[in-house]
This record gives C-alpha cells, structure tokens and sequence, in this order.
C-alpha cells in the first residue's frame, strides 16, 4: 500500500477531475492521499474532500504566502476544524522567503503561532521551508517543547548536518518528485542517509511531478515513483520499504 502524505487535492487543476484523480491512484496502489492546505478556504475544502473518501485525510493550516490572513478569528475557526476527525495535523506552516523577504516578522509570528496551536489541540506540525532554513530552525530549537506531537518537514532538500537535527530530535522527513531530477544528486546524497524509520513520501501535486512526467501536473498516482526510487537510493527491497513507510506514516499521523 502506497501513501500520499502531501496532496492539494483542492486545487483548481485538480479539483474538477477528482474522481479520475482517485481512481488513477487506485489503480497505482495508492490507498490513502493526505490533502494539504495553505489557507483557511482550502482548509473547508480539504476537510470535505476527507469527508467525501474514507481514505483521504486533512491537514489544515495557514501557508507562510498566506500569513497576512491569519487572525485570531482565523485561529478560532481552525481550532474549531480540528475538532474533525479526519484532521490529522495543522500544516502546511512554517517560513518562505524564495518571493518575498519583507513580511519575514509576520511569517515568523504566524508559524509561532501555528506551533502553539497544535500543541494546544495535540497535533503533529506539517513544515514548509524555502530559502528559509537557518529561521525555521531557529524557531524549532526555541519551541521544541511545544512540538512533542511530531513534526514532518514537508518536501525536504536540506543539508545533512540539518537532516541529522532534525532526525535526532524525533522528526520526519517527507521526500517527493524532485528526488527522480537528474540535478537532484545532492538530495539523492540526504536520502541515502536518512534513516528508513523517518522516512515519508509525498508528491505535492500538482506540483513537482517526477520524472518522467516532470512538468506535468502531478497526481497522487506519482508516488508510486517516488518509492520506487527511494527503494533504488537505499538499496532496498520495494515491498519493505513500502511496508516501513507505511508504518512511517501510521506512527506520526495515525491514519
């Protein structure tokens, strides 16, 4: 059984299409999809998604692109969310500076914020960091205590000294499409020591389709891909690694 552990399936490009996106999953062994938000809307959006499909799930929270929203009648609204049963972590959060670097006070604030919602409502925290590596490590060494409900570093192309951080505190990584690139040789070189038991995959679509679909809208369906070259990096043998990667996700996102 193949996971998803990062999905918009909310999306516009995707959205219209569900039911050929999900049988087309199906159809490549992927059992369960976790659909990601960015702001409250796709928050409502990915919540009915889960509701409609009993083995998709939600993640819900306010993107660092989408921090001038958040608001503390935002906050109240996902708190109330959360109270879903198909809620299974408070994300996608945390820092991104690749567009723009003059709001990084509001980002910071709302990924804080953000941290301490879920430790309130007892829930793993889904990161997204982009050219922001050196503050959103920061914030995770201040506020570690407040993150004992797991962490997943969502699409993840760091350093190894960042890696060994973050695996040694308990945390997850999730790798996705960019790992088949023929300029992905660095990341390859993570992935090889990532440790199996921290290990998670996504495909982020519609976004990053791996090879050999790069630049096309990606689907769930993809992420059988993505194992499979997981499986080649580290040199082990496909059914185990999809079992360990399940186990993977069961443990940090109980689904």
């Amino acid at each position: 059984m193949y996971i998803d552990t990062h999905a918009h399936l909310q999306d516009e490009i995707l959205k219209n299409r569900i039911d050929s996106v999900l049988n087309n999953a199906k159809e490549h062994n992927v059992k369960k999809i976790v659909c990601a938000s960015y702001d409250l809307k796709s928050s409502y959006q990915a919540i009915d998604i889960s509701k409609n499909h009993e083995n998709i799930y939600a993640v819900i929270g306010v993107h660092p692109e989408n921090c001038e929203e958040y608001s503390d009648k935002v906050e109240e609204e996902l708190t109330r969310l959360c109270k879903d049963k198909k809620v299974v972590a408070i994300g996608e959060i945390g820092l991104d500076y690749h567009y723009t670097k003059e709001n990084k006070q509001k980002q910071k604030e709302v990924f804080i914020k953000q941290i301490l919602l879920a430790n309130k409502l007892k829930l793993p925290v889904v990161i997204h960091t982009r050219d922001a590596i050196g503050d959103t490590m920061e914030i995770i060494r201040k506020y570690e205590k407040y993150l004992k409900n797991g962490v997943v570093f969502h699409c993840f192309n760091a350093s190894e000294e960042i890696l060994n951080e973050i695996v040694g505190k308990g945390f997850y990584v999730s790798y996705g499409g960019v790992i088949t690139f023929n300029n992905a040789r660095n990341l390859i070189e993570i992935v090889k020591k990532t440790p199996l038991d921290k290990i998670l995959t996504e495909t982020d679509c519609p976004y990053l389709a791996p090879v050999p679909f790069r630049g096309q809208t990606n689907e769930p369906k993809n992420i059988d891909l993505i194992i499979k070259k997981i499986s080649e990096i580290k040199n082990i043998e496909l059914n185990n690694l999809e079992k360990i990667i399940e186990n993977n996700t069961k443990k940090i996102l109980k689904i």
